[in-house]
């Protein structure tokens, strides 16, 4: 019976590390247009400033190059499996960010907790003043819709920045408000804001509609695509 041969995790090297970081790809997150593999974060950081593919250089989409990328899961657990104590170590930097960012959000340090001069201690009984900053955030695209001859597009544009990151408990009447006011358009002005095609409801938060709503769920739900229009009266 011939001898099992074994191999070292660094025979591997080439196909489980990122082209960008250079470390082990942490939520591998792969280019569509030419299938090029890099971490979620470095590849969506990088698209914020170039629609390149970073390894090839190739176009990947002109507008909205986060639309390309498809999470694969299976080389995430290879990879897990193949590297010791990976996984573990990925969570618990995990935990120490969000703890991190928490603290800062509550005006806390790392160190002894100090009092801090707030601007605002003289409305603080006003209402809430943290505006959810502490509540779970969502990434969002504000994409306008547009329908040849449609009434209305000449006011309606699309946002000059039309990825935003909000509180989860956000209101579509919120994100309308938003969007008049990015716009500038006249108060009476209505707008329908549709996820896959569905125009949604005024009160329907933005958890809801990822839950119920946007078809990419998961960890390959990058940011969630809302349209607007100008609103059509079927009347």
């Amino acid at each position: 019976m011939a001898a099992q041969r074994k191999h070292l995790v660094k025979d591997f090297n080439h196909f489980i590390t990122c082209y960008v970081c250079k470390g082990y790809l942490i939520k591998p997150t792969t280019v569509t247009e030419c299938l090029h593999t890099f971490c979620k974060s470095c590849i969506v950081q990088h698209f914020e400033d170039s629609n390149d593919c970073p390894k090839c250089g190739i176009q990947v989409h002109e507008t909205n190059p986060l639309e390309m990328l498809r999470l694969d899961n299976t080389l995430e657990e290879i990879i897990f499996k193949l590297v010791p104590g990976l996984r573990e170590k990925e969570q618990q930097q995990e935990i120490e960010f969000w703890r991190k960012n928490k603290s800062r959000d509550n005006g806390e340090e790392d160190g002894p907790r100090s009092k801090k001069p707030r601007m605002d201690d003289e409305d603080e009984e006003g209402g809430d003043q943290d505006y959810h900053r502490s509540d779970p955030q969502i990434a969002i695209c504000l994409d306008c819709l547009r329908n040849n001859g449609q009434l209305g597009e000449n006011i309606v544009k699309g946002l000059m920045k039309k990825f935003i990151r909000c509180s989860t408990r956000v209101t579509v009447g919120t994100i309308k408000k938003f969007l008049s006011l990015k716009l500038k358009l006249p108060s009476s002005y209505e707008l329908d804001v549709l996820c896959n095609g569905e125009i949604m409801g005024k009160d329907h938060t933005m958890e809801f509609i990822y839950m119920t709503r946007w078809r990419l769920r998961g960890e390959n739900a990058y940011p969630m695509v809302l349209e607007y229009r100008p609103r059509i009266d079927f009347g």
